[in-house]
């Protein structure tokens, strides 16, 4: 059984399939999940608007899935995806491409 938070949420760790480039971290709830897997395609719980989300509906950019593990703790999510484009909303492949600087601890 996987371990949710007490919103409901799992966090998912979205990996490239062809060279495992980390491309985000996003949220799922389980009916994300059963979308997920009817689907193929990667939806996930947007925090912020609290629906449902299926990545790249309007730009194209899915994720198609390739396989979903769990961590030894069953309370993360690691889904290794054939990207469409771009993962991330500023057009990068991946949300991460921004250095961390100590001054981020401020």
């Amino acid at each position: 059984m996987l371990k949710y938070d007490d919103k409901g949420l799992i966090p998912v760790i979205v990996q490239d399939e062809a060279d495992g480039a980390v491309l985000m971290l996003g949220y799922a709830s389980k009916e994300s999940l059963r979308l997920t897997l009817k689907r193929g395609e990667m939806v996930f719980y947007s925090r912020s608007r609290k629906e449902l989300w299926h990545k790249g509906e309007t730009s194209g950019n899915v994720l198609r899935v390739k396989s979903i593990t769990k961590d030894c703790d069953s309370d993360t999510l690691l889904v290794k995806a054939e990207p469409a484009g771009p993962t991330c909303h500023t057009g990068k492949r991946s949300c991460f491409f921004t250095e961390f600087k100590k001054e981020d601890l401020e």
